[in-house]
């Protein structure tokens, strides 16, 4: 039976980039060894690394005086550099969720944090909005798009203050005006590559200005001067990562990708408006394109159950929402195809025949 994915992360992958990773893994370019096994110094390797770069800049139309680095240790790693390589006195941070909890958490540890709108009172099924951002701030962080509860920032707002952005879940699903960014910043295994990357896109003007020394690991310009190469990169991750960006290009680059995936949530978000059985989680003009959260109707809670064995039964994986909030989530990544979700929703009318 064929699976429909809709894992979280990680998450679903290019079928392309699966097939050539796994190429790689017996026999990279040509060398006769893995890429499992292969030097980061060898010419092969570096190829890699510089052609990566080179499609991320032209696939989100970086703008000269950025950089883009592939390092390890997770956004949660990002979550305490940003503020130990840019925070100064005080930051401001946007708190929309578990994720942007953590990074404000991180923070505090450098200095005073301006939480300047949080969604919490609501469960953060919501974007806050009509706050002021302070302009005595060192930067202004934002999560774009959350995971959990499923809502999404989908501009790219005018800041007084650099503006730092996480975009773990959502990079490369819509075009993006780097140039209004400080800092861009994601794990990889949602829309990228396997899990144990990271990319980083930072403006390097905005570096070099905190009096604090700086671990050598921890500091971007150790990075930006050594082209991802300080220490040994992620090597198969960097890798996938190539794939699904040439994957990218491939299909039309980022506008496309992004009308692709209007066409896959308005689908399911529609059936779930229609469906009596099932209720959206999040206000409308706030909801994410990836991870899409509902819940069953309140008359109908007790079929949770019964509905993600019936889903899972037809070959679907990953739809049960986080635990946190329960329910189920459909996470709908550029990789995931239009045909899955149909599946979804063709399931979510045969359960509301039976039992509606």
């Amino acid at each position: 039976m064929k699976k429909h994915n809709f894992y979280a992360g990680p998450s679903i992958l290019p079928e392309y980039t699966i097939e050539n990773t796994a190429k790689a893994i017996k026999d990279f370019a040509g060398t006769g060894l893995s890429i499992l096994e292969i030097s980061h110094r060898s010419k092969q390797f570096v190829a890699v690394m510089d052609e990566a770069v080179s499609l991320f800049k032209e696939l989100l139309k970086i703008p000269e005086g950025y950089s883009v680095l592939f390092v390890g240790g997770g956004a949660s790693t990002q979550f305490a550099m940003i503020p130990f390589n840019i925070m100064k006195k005080k930051s401001a941070y946007l708190n929309t969720g578990a994720w942007a909890k953590k990074a404000i958490k991180e923070a505090k540890a450098f200095g005073e944090v301006d939480v300047v709108a949080s969604s919490e009172d609501k469960n953060f099924n919501y974007i806050p909005k009509g706050y002021t951002i302070p302009t005595d701030a060192d930067y202004y962080h934002i999560t774009t798009n959350n995971t959990i509860y499923g809502t999404e920032i989908r501009e790219d707002i005018d800041c007084p203050v650099p503006l730092v952005a996480d975009m773990s879940s959502d990079i490369f699903s819509r075009p993006v005006d780097v140039s209004k960014y400080a800092i861009i910043y994601g794990g990889a295994q949602k829309n990228l590559a396997p899990a144990g990357v990271t990319f980083v896109i930072v403006k390097n003007d905005i570096l070099g200005k905190v009096d604090r020394a700086i671990p050598t690991m921890l500091n971007y310009q150790t990075h930006i001067d050594k082209e991802s190469m300080f220490n040994t990169p992620p090597c198969l991750p960097v890798f996938s990562a190539l794939q699904t960006l040439k994957w990218l290009k491939n299909n039309g680059g980022i506008t496309a990708m992004e009308q692709k995936n209007i066409e896959k949530a308005d689908l399911l978000y529609n059936e779930i408006d229609r469906n009596k059985l099932f209720v959206g989680t999040v206000a409308k003009e706030d909801r994410s394109l990836m991870n899409i959260c509902f819940v069953m109707n309140e008359e109908y809670k007790e079929l949770e159950g019964e509905f993600f064995e019936f889903a899972t039964a037809k070959g679907m994986v990953g739809i049960k929402g986080h635990r946190s909030v329960g329910g189920f989530r459909a996470s709908t990544y550029n990789a995931l195809p239009k045909a899955s979700v149909e599946v979804l929703v063709a399931a979510m009318q045969e359960f509301e025949s039976m039992k509606g």
